[in-house]
């Protein structure tokens, strides 16, 4: 404090400006203007109806292969015994290539690895696309990013129809009737139910893109009616917005009738048991999705072949999916950028922005194997701090003064105003890339209003003098700056900074942030984990700070609306309740968690787009997250596949993997190679240690 007022008598007595510069500083200002970049592909958009239907066709077709090697032999029924009454059906005048053939193979590289196939408890595919093209889920989303904006709901998926009631408290849902999983086994609400009642419910559990009871809203019930029909009871009206929540990654059902073999309830077991229950090495895992695990050999490959009870077929009756095979190769992500560009791979999401510039040289060669097309600035990177303050997590002394920290306003004004994002984004890439990003929405989506953005701009003077004013100083002279005498011993504020180690792009601001709170005189410590303890870390609540690349809240805005916000005792991803207890929420976070429920129960899109501006205000002008950085991604595919929409972004209502909706995706005849790792094979009975030859 003395030395702020030292600095306001100078200015007063020279008759300068000073002061106000200071001052105008300290407030937040509208965010600067983002550079210029290359304008994304042109999406054409449709209306929902126009993506797909479902009804029964005359006849339906497979592989000729499986006909021959399965169906002739006695070891699947015909594939219209295997299709659902009604399979959904894709509707060609939105395919960009139309009907396509049968073959071939889309090769991955991801930096995960998998822990197992228990996604409903937690276990980690390896993300890459596994899950999405393992999992179904009661909507859908990813392809919304082509409808038009009036039309924008989900779409139907496990659920293919739904209707509320009179006074939209319920919400009636009918499941596909006759879909059955990949071994065969009927698909109906046992398992919807399963899902929802012993694992979202159950509180111990945690499902792997952290769904919990609030994610659909506080005191919303769930009750199978009979075998194909589910009715929700919301606590408010027409919630629609808890349809996006029933997409991935929070409402995707696992099969009840091998899950529950390990299940405490059903099987006498630990809830540890039960999670790790099912192993990478458990192969053949029954799915919902297109394309089922077969092969897994450590650090090198997942392979999955084409499911034979898949659900969904083109306009002239052929059983998606065309490709009989996805590879995973167990390698780093910053080479999964590298084989895409070169041809090994096939598919990308170009995400790492110090892999940007050589992949535009590379694919601005005409004979270069893959097409490249940057997008909006979707990509974001904040840094949240822990809010609780009442238990979560059991943090010790210091962290307990840490958090106490957190919640203090001129703190976080403090830590927001001495991080030069200019040199962050540069330090990931040169050249009109990144773009200040100061928290909150991304600019990418269509709710972002850069008016109501503000931003704290970089000072590391008045960020000094905040600290000063939050009561913080260097007692001791070694750069530091100590907690009050009586707090945490007086000593100097360390700082823990959980980050995800699998990601070159996630550790080089954590290190960049280290370096500029140094010279603000915090000491922060980077906990670099990988993704899986980073997951984990999180959701218990051990943690100062952490980094979290953004999700579909910040992203869509319409899609896991209440994790803006702690509008639940579970759903904010840095500020959650101890067991038993509630959320010590600030008066702005109130202000929050009223915003967000009343756009959640609003049907005028004008009043939506209001509260959503409000919301970006009192968000950044609070520091509720800290932004780092933003910028774009590009989609990177090979030449050779088919049927990939213009304009699909990397990461929107969710990642490209689905949003390109791969069951769809073909190689025309003349393009397709010898990739195939299992020909003519299908999978085995589940817990088999490979495919059905």
């Amino acid at each position: 404090m003395k030395t702020y007022r030292l600095r306001t008598t100078t200015a007063l007595l020279v008759g300068i400006s000073a002061f106000a510069v200071q001052a105008v500083a300290s407030e937040p200002t509208v965010v600067p203007e983002q550079p210029p970049f290359p304008a994304q592909g042109k999406i054409t958009y449709v209306p929902r109806d126009a993506l797909i239907e479902f009804k029964a066709l005359p006849e339906y077709n497979e592989p000729d292969w499986v006909t021959e090697k399965f169906v002739k032999a006695g070891k699947l029924p015909p594939v219209a015994e295997r299709l659902p009454k009604e399979p959904m059906v894709f509707k060609t005048g939105n395919m960009p290539d139309g009907v396509g053939v049968y073959g071939d193979v889309l090769r991955h590289v991801i930096g995960g690895r998998p822990e197992g196939w228990n996604y409903s408890a937690g276990q980690t595919q390896g993300w890459g696309g596994i899950d999405i093209g393992m999992s179904e889920c009661l909507t859908r989303t990813a392809p919304l990013f082509q409808v038009e904006a009036a039309d924008v709901e989900p779409l139907p998926n496990l659920a293919k129809s739904w209707e509320w009631s009179e006074d939209g408290h319920k919400l009636t849902m009918h499941l596909v009737e006759g879909a059955k999983w990949s071994d065969g086994d009927p698909f109906d609400a046992e398992d919807v139910m399963f899902y929802w009642d012993d694992n979202v419910v159950d509180p111990n559990v945690s499902p792997l893109n952290g769904a919990t009871p609030e994610t659909f809203g506080e005191g919303t019930t769930l009750k199978q009616i009979d075998k194909y029909t589910v009715e929700w009871t919301f606590k408010d009206a027409f919630p629609r917005q808890h349809l996006y929540a029933m997409a991935y990654g929070t409402f995707c059902p696992g099969p009840s009738h091998i899950l529950k073999t390990k299940h405490p309830k059903y099987a006498g077991t630990t809830y540890d048991q039960y999670k790790n229950g099912f192993p990478a090495e458990y192969l053949n895992i029954p799915v919902m999705g297109a394309w089922v695990p077969v092969a897994y050999r450590p650090d090198d490959i997942i392979v999955l072949r084409r499911n034979p009870y898949y659900w969904k077929v083109d306009e002239a009756g052929n059983q998606l999916p065309y490709l009989n095979e996805l590879h995973y190769k167990l390698s780093t992500w910053a080479d999964r950028d590298v084989q895409a560009i070169a041809g090994s791979g096939d598919f990308s999401n170009l995400e790492q922005p110090e892999n940007f510039v050589e992949s535009l040289k590379r694919a601005a060669d005409e004979a270069a194997p893959a097409r490249l097309a940057f997008g909006p600035r979707v990509i974001g990177y904040n840094l949240r701090m822990n809010y609780s303050a009442n238990g979560w997590g059991e943090p010790d002394a210091r962290a307990q003064a840490v958090r106490e920290l957190n919640r203090n306003l001129d703190f976080r004004k403090a830590v927001t105003m001495a991080i030069d994002r200019k040199k962050l984004g540069e330090a990931l890439v040169k050249g009109p890339f990144t773009a200040i990003y100061p928290g909150g929405l991304s600019s990418g989506t269509s709710f972002y209003d850069r008016q109501s953005t503000m931003y704290y701009p970089f000072d590391i003077e008045g960020a000094k003098a905040l600290l000063e004013k939050a009561g913080l100083s260097d007692t001791d002279g070694n750069g530091f700056v100590n907690f009050p005498e009586g707090t945490a011993g007086g000593a100097d504020v360390q700082i823990v900074l959980l980050v995800n180690s699998d990601y070159g792009t996630d550790r080089n601001p954590a290190e960049g942030l280290v370096g500029q709170m140094e010279q603000l005189g915090l000491k922060v410590v980077l906990n670099a984990v990988d993704g899986t303890k980073r997951d984990a870390t999180q959701y218990a609540g051990r943690f100062d700070w952490l980094i979290r690349r953004n999700d579909q809240e910040l992203t869509s805005v319409v899609q896991n609306t209440t994790q803006l916000a702690p509008t639940g005792p579970r759903t904010s991803w840095h500020h959650r309740a101890p067991e038993s207890g509630t959320v010590d929420l600030m008066p702005y976070e109130q202000e929050l968690v009223d915003i967000v429920n009343k756009f959640i129960a609003s049907n005028d899109n004008d009043e939506r787009a209001a509260l959503m501006k409000q919301f970006q205000k009192v968000s950044t002008t609070n520091v509720d997250t800290v932004g780092l950085t933003e910028y774009p991604g590009a989609l990177i595919i090979n030449k050779r596949f088919s049927n990939i929409p213009t304009g699909a972004p990397i990461f929107m209502f969710n990642w490209a993997e689905d949003t390109i909706i791969r069951e769809r995706v073909f190689v025309a005849a003349d393009k397709q190679g010898d990739y195939e790792l299992y020909p003519q094979q299908l999978p085995g009975k589940p817990g088999d240690s490979g495919p059905s030859n």
